[in-house]
């Protein structure tokens, strides 16, 4: 049966509780839940006319990476069927939306987060579902979550996320963590990529003595994500040098939030990048490096470019927009919320990122979603290595980049799809079924409205968390509706979405990036002029 919409608290409670955790109560999370997955409940955002199966978006300016133009837009079984001028309607059954004077647009893809995540000592507090509720809230379609293994067990790691995403509210896929290695995990890997659809593994250089990786672990690994076609990700940062920095802190009597940006300087992050790089050319396999929070980094990754080296640089939300000045805040519960890793960095490093992205240096944008509220933060009141690292940003993303990048003419409509979707799908092999509004996509559509202003905070948004890194950021740029898979979940500020009506989508290897390495393979050997014949030498 459908739920009545506009759930008041108690309700609203009691739904997310059975979606499987608590929730922080506020108007934000007053949405419906739809019986079906097929469509709108009666009274429920999303069911104004149409049977749920029959959609036609009318009059909107339809933006690809590739081309933008005047079309209307025609869904089925939440497929796209169409996208041409002046589509005719001759059936009551289809539910029409006039798009007049707004963006149509590909829903948003985040490449990075971590829902319901054990991770130091607690979990973060958004899980499949509320996390969803974000997304969708902030026009994002699908996202690509992080595994962790279970005491190193790739399995064991993959059917506990299958359990977490059952009550997932839209597509998603996965990627695996890689903390120890042995001939079982590499077993293991061959199998995630063939069996269960996963083509990215990512290894982590810093969290020194829970999920840190060395250098020959890290190679093993690189070797044989090239063996499968898989992307190798990396978390880069000196991760011995962060625990002598952490030390060094401890000694000087810093033990606040800030002590966390000082143990972890950019150099840190740009020599780990650097070393992963280098490894990744000595194997001769694409890179991809998370979460790019410093010059120090997108430096070295600019290098690596302009040597035709394939990296990819992934910044994220906060890393764009924010500065570390908050970290000096005297109220911990201010300060501590803003700690990550790698940190948010001082004034000047944003700017730059945003710069690099621009230009393509950078080519597409996560959140690192990975929330933890405030009692969870005060975990570290009395030392900063205690406070769980993480931020939000899965529903604040595609405002945040639309109004700090295209509104500010630092790129162009196009460039904003192919940086927050686009992109995305072409990395991880999805593409054009995702990331693109063309004839037989997923109809994964937001529309966005370029005059509407916003203002994000705490009381308004749809995380659990009770504290939101971008409190009282206003904006210019609104997703006024949101559609996946041809149904409309988010419209006139009002969800109508269902825990268990998400679906994975598996990633196949050998993505572009893999194009032609076998080529650059056999020009290396041809390259060694070795071994040399030479005759024994005599007795």
């Amino acid at each position: 049966m459908a739920m009545p919409c506009r759930l008041r608290r108690g309700v609203l409670l009691l739904l997310l509780l059975v979606a499987g955790a608590s929730a922080a109560s506020h108007p934000a999370n007053e949405f419906c839940a739809a019986a079906a997955a097929g469509g709108g409940g009666d009274g429920c955002g999303g069911g104004g006319g149409g049977d749920g199966r029959r959609l036609l978006i009318r009059g909107g300016t339809v933006v690809n990476a590739h081309r933008v133009e005047e079309a209307d837009v025609y869904i089925e079984d939440g497929v796209i069927v169409a996208v041409r001028p002046n589509i005719p309607v001759g059936d009551d059954n289809v539910k029409v939306i006039d798009a007049t004077g707004k963006y149509v647009m590909p829903g948003g893809i985040d490449p990075h987060t971590h829902l319901e995540m054990e991770f130091m000592g607690t979990v973060t507090i958004d899980d499949f579902f509320s996390g969803h509720a974000a997304a969708l809230a902030g026009g994002t379609t699908m996202h690509i979550d992080f595994v962790i293994p279970v005491n190193g067990n790739l399995t064991a790691g993959l059917e506990s996320y299958k359990q977490k995403a059952e009550k997932s509210a839209m597509d998603y896929g996965f990627h695996m963590a890689i903390t120890k290695w042995n001939d079982d995990v590499s077993r293991e890997m061959e199998s995630m990529v063939k069996e269960h659809g996963i083509n990215s593994f990512k290894f982590f250089m810093a969290y020194k003595g829970s999920l840190m990786v060395t250098d020959d672990l890290l190679l093993q690994g690189l070797q044989k994500c090239k063996s499968l076609g898989a992307l190798a990700m990396v978390h880069a940062e000196n991760g011995d040098a962060v625990a002598e920095g952490q030390q060094r802190m401890i000694n000087l009597g810093i033990t606040g939030p800030e002590g966390h940006a000082l143990s972890r300087p950019p150099v840190l992050e740009g020599e780990a990048t650097a070393r992963a790089i280098r490894l990744a050319k000595f194997v001769n396999t694409p890179l991809y490096v998370v979460h790019v929070m410093s010059v120090d980094a997108m430096d070295e990754i600019a290098k690596a470019k302009r040597e035709g080296q394939r990296v990819i640089g992934e910044p994220v939300v906060s890393g764009l927009v924010l500065d570390d000045s908050w970290l000096w805040d005297p109220d911990f519960t201010v300060a501590s919320k803003y700690v990550m890793s790698p940190p948010i960095r001082e004034a000047g490093h944003n700017k730059a990122l945003r710069a690099a992205l621009s230009s393509g240096i950078l080519q597409l944008v996560g959140t690192d979603h990975c929330t933890f509220n405030s009692t969870q933060k005060a975990f570290g009141s009395d030392d900063f290595r205690k406070i769980p690292n993480g931020v939000n940003g899965i529903e604040e993303r595609m405002h945040i980049i639309w109004d700090s990048m295209v509104e500010t003419g630092q790129i162009s409509v196009s460039d904003y799809v192919r940086v927050t979707s686009t992109e995305c799908a072409k990395i991880f092999n999805i593409y054009p079924r995702k990331g693109a509004i063309l004839e037989g996509s997923d109809a994964d559509i937001i529309i966005l409205n370029p005059e509407r202003s916003f203002v994000m905070g705490a009381q308004t948004h749809h995380s659990r968390s009770n504290t939101n890194v971008y409190e009282g950021r206003k904006g210019k740029g609104m997703v006024e509706v949101t559609i996946s898979r041809g149904r409309v979940v988010w419209e006139d500020g009002i969800l109508n979405i269902v825990p268990g009506s998400g679906r994975y989508v598996r990633t196949p290897p050998f993505s572009y990036l893999f194009d032609g390495i076998e080529k650059s393979d056999a020009a290396y050997r041809a390259s060694l002029r070795a071994p040399v014949q030479r005759s024994k030498a005599a007795a």
